[in-house]
């Protein structure tokens, strides 16, 4: 479907142009690792400022790939309530994860610490695909938190459970395709490797 994440993100660039392009107000943001590769191709299609809002999963013990949790940047956590833990659980399970999301806010920004100026502006919030959306939500209480005006999510793939939850969530879903059978995000790539630091690094840096 989509060559690579530069490829969706290019495309998506075309989906927000006419709404965004050199909007003072709007700002992107990726998340990381790879929605931060999607993210910059947007940013610099509509000519936006970027930036990088960091997320991470709680998984759960002895299965690290189901998220039981999500921690934002200001080490809030997001609960999974199909799960089946409660908040003092995932409080403690969510220890070392806090610590992984302060450990890449301190390599992505440095010396700018957690807070995000969005008060009243525009976001466009990126990943490069949706499968449950836990870390997603997480992003998503964040910014509300944080004053945004207007809230876009822009995704080049999202699953259509996921879909209809989210557009419960931001003020506006911009997603390319929506599948009902949806195993991995990488299914819809055909290139999807893992994104590196440099590669995010880079990407901030332009």
């Amino acid at each position: 479907m989509f060559r690579d994440r530069v490829h969706a993100g290019r495309l998506l660039a075309e989906e927000l142009s006419e709404e965004l392009v050199g909007r003072p107000d709007a700002v992107v943001f990726g998340i990381p690792r790879g929605g931060v590769i999607v993210a910059a191709q947007i940013a610099h299609k509509l000519s936006l400022p970027l930036d990088v809002i960091v997320t991470s999963k709680i998984g759960a013990p002895g299965n690290p790939e189901y998220a039981i949790g999500a921690v934002d940047p200001d080490g809030a956590v997001t609960q999974n309530v199909c799960a089946g833990y409660s908040m003092p659980e995932l409080e403690r399970l969510g220890r070392p994860v806090r610590d992984k999301v302060r450990r890449r806010l301190d390599l992505y920004r440095p010396g700018r610490g957690l807070d995000i100026d969005v008060e009243g502006r525009t976001v466009v919030l990126v990943d490069d695909g949706i499968a449950t959306g836990l870390t997603t939500f997480a992003a998503v209480d964040y910014l509300r938190s944080k004053g945004v005006a207007r809230l876009i999510l822009a995704v080049p793939v999202i699953s259509a459970d996921a879909a209809q939850v989210m557009r419960s969530r931001v003020d506006r879903l911009v997603a390319l395709e929506e599948p009902e059978v949806f195993y991995a995000v990488g299914q819809f790539y055909r290139e999807f490797g893992q994104t590196s630091d440099d590669e995010v690094l880079h990407a901030l840096g332009e």
